[in-house]
C-alpha cells in the first residue's frame, strides 16, 4: 500500500497502459482520477474499481479539459501526489516529405503539448505534498530512427527534453519528473497505427502479439503491466532520489538489430504487413 492516502492523475487511463496503471496504483492504496476520450472504458474501469478510480471524460488536444481533469482531482481529495501524463496515439503517419502542416500540429498536440500542460495545470496541486512525483510516457522511438513516424518520434523526444527542463525547474517544490520509453507493448496501438479496419483489430491483435513474442531479445513481448510496474516504482518513495531521467522498458529491443541476438533474423514484421495488406483488400 505505497500509495495510501495519495491522489494519483492517469490520462490515457481507459485502455492499455493507462488501464494497467490504474489498476496498479489503485491496488496500492491510491484514488486515481481517470482521464480519457473513451467514456464507456473509463466508466467500466470506474463502476469496477470499488470508488477507488473516477473517470472523467478527457480529449488532452482540449486543453480545458486537462485543466479540468487537474482541478477535479483536487477538489475531490485535496491535491495531487502523482501524474501520469500517458495518453497518445501515432498520431499522422505521413512521412517528413508529406506531412502536412495541420497533421503535424494534431501530433504535436496530442503526445507533448498535452503532457505539457499536463504538468502545467497538476503542478499547482502538486506543491507542498510530500513525495510528489510526474512521470510520462515517451517511447524507445525518441530514442532511434525504424520505430514509428516521423512526427510521432520527435514528438516523444520532445517529452524526453521536457520530462529533464519540469524536473529542474520544479525541484525547488520538491516534485519530481521523469519519463518512460516503453517498447514493444501488447496494446491496441499497433492495430490502431496500421489502420486495420475496427472489425478485424481483434484478429490483428492476435497477430501482432505473436510477432511481439519475438520482437525483441526477452521473449514474450512487452505487457501494459510491465509498464505499470516502472510508473509505481517511479512514483513511489523508493525513487526518491531519480529525477530528470527516462527508463527504457523495451525487453531489450533497443540493443540493436534483430541479427545483434538472433542469428537467423526473420523479417519480424512480415505476417503483421500480409494481415493488415489481406484486412485492407
Amino acid at each position: 500500500m505505497r500509495f495510501a492516502g495519495k491522489t494519483a492523475v492517469v490520462t490515457g487511463a481507459a485502455s492499455g497502459i493507462g488501464k494497467a496503471t490504474c489498476l496498479r496504483l489503485a491496488e496500492e492504496g491510491a484514488t486515481v482520477i481517470a482521464g480519457d476520450i473513451d467514456e464507456e472504458g473509463g466508466s467500466e474501469l470506474a463502476a469496477t474499481s470499488n470508488g477507488k478510480i473516477i473517470f472523467k471524460r478527457t480529449d488532452v488536444c482540449n486543453v480545458d479539459d486537462i485543466k479540468a481533469l487537474m482541478d477535479l482531482a483536487a477538489q475531490k481529495t485535496g491535491g495531487i501526489d502523482i501524474v501520469f501524463n500517458n495518453a497518445g496515439a501515432v498520431g499522422d503517419r505521413a512521412p517528413i516529405d508529406e506531412i502536412s502542416p495541420e497533421g503535424w500540429d494534431r501530433t504535436m498536440d496530442l503526445l507533448l503539448r498535452s503532457v505539457a500542460m499536463g504538468i502545467r495545470y497538476a503542478v499547482p496541486h502538486m506543491k507542498g505534498r510530500p513525495g510528489a512525483s510526474i512521470v510520462n510516457t515517451a517511447s524507445v522511438a525518441a530514442l532511434g530512427a525504424g520505430y514509428s513516424p516521423s512526427a510521432y518520434a520527435v514528438a516523444k523526444i520532445g517529452v524526453l527534453h521536457l520530462s529533464k527542463m519540469a524536473a529542474a525547474e520544479l525541484a525547488k517544490f520538491d516534485i519530481r519528473v521523469n519519463a518512460i520509453c516503453p517498447g514493444f507493448i501488447k496494446t491496441n496501438i499497433f492495430a490502431s497505427a496500421l489502420e486495420v479496419p475496427r472489425e478485424n483489430r481483434d484478429a490483428a491483435n492476435v497477430v501482432i502479439h505473436e510477432v511481439a513474442n519475438q520482437a525483441q531479445p526477452v521473449k514474450g513481448g512487452g505487457n501494459p503491466e510491465d509498464i505499470a510496474s516502472m510508473v509505481a516504482y517511479l512514483a513511489s518513495n523508493e525513487a526518491r532520489f531519480i529525477t530528470g531521467t527516462h527508463m527504457v522498458v523495451d525487453g531489450g529491443i533497443t540493443i540493436g538489430p534483430r541479427h545483434s541476438w538472433d542469428e537467423n533474423a526473420p523479417a519480424m514484421f512480415d505476417s503483421v504487413q500480409n494481415f493488415v495488406g489481406a484486412a485492407q483488400e
